[in-house]
């Protein structure tokens, strides 16, 4: 993508600026003037869900999958179409990709592929830290995507997220055999071995990137099964 880029909105929300910008044919989702994700492809996003639901097994039928972060909607696309989760709850911190999906002529809604529409979707406005620490729903399969990784957080405090503490949150609101898939824009030795620390199971995936910056994505995948 070599065009230009175009500022078509930014909000203020309490965690910093947020913009959506469009790039020829393609947005983009910039948070406190880092590049968070665009529509260009979406590959990653969608390994990572169905990822997620593949390593539940048999368990993944009816399964309740919480999906962090619902940036521009590929992650939600992928969920939806999968007949296998019985509920797909999204956890949003922030209004303004909320709305973008919701609101008006909705630029980003069609990238999520009607999923808003699903009767098993549930978009929650909510940090997802607090949403972890406060919640009583019980999940099958959490699916993170809120960051470029680990080591590269939108802002210094979701850097909780990946911390021993974090870890405790996440394995609190995970049912019994449930799986944890984490997206990373490149390796984390530090937080994988936080999981393979806490987790008997644990896989690595590597998703290749169009734009030539060396390094795939990664999804880790954590599990007691």
């Amino acid at each position: 993508m070599n065009e230009t880029p175009v500022l078509l909105e930014r909000r203020e929300g309490p965690y910093g600026e947020v913009a959506l910008r469009a790039r020829g044919a393609d947005f983009e989702i910039i948070a406190n003037g880092c590049f968070l994700m665009d529509t260009s492809d979406g590959q990653s996003e969608r390994v990572l869900v169905t990822a997620a639901l593949d390593a539940l097994g048999d368990g993944a039928h009816g399964a309740h999958l919480l999906i962090g972060g619902l940036g521009v909607g590929f992650s939600l696309a992928q969920a939806a179409a999968d007949p296998r989760p019985g509920r797909i709850s999204v956890v949003e911190r922030e209004a303004a990709v909320i709305a973008w999906h919701t609101e008006g002529d909705a630029p980003l809604a069609r990238f999520a592929e009607g999923a808003h529409r699903d009767p098993r979707t549930t978009i929650v406005h909510d940090d997802l830290l607090d949403h972890l620490a406060s919640t009583t729903e019980r999940y099958d399969a959490l699916a993170l995507d809120i960051d470029n990784g680990p080591d590269w957080t939108v802002t210094q405090g979701n850097d909780g997220l990946y911390s021993e503490a974090g870890l405790d949150r996440m394995e609190r609101v995970l049912n019994p055999g449930g799986v944890l898939a984490v997206w990373s824009a490149a390796h984390s030795p530090a937080f994988e071995a936080r999981l393979r620390s806490r987790f008997a199971r644990i896989g690595v995936v590597e998703v290749p990137v169009k734009v030539e910056r060396g390094a795939p994505d990664v999804v880790y995948l954590a599990s007691r099964l």
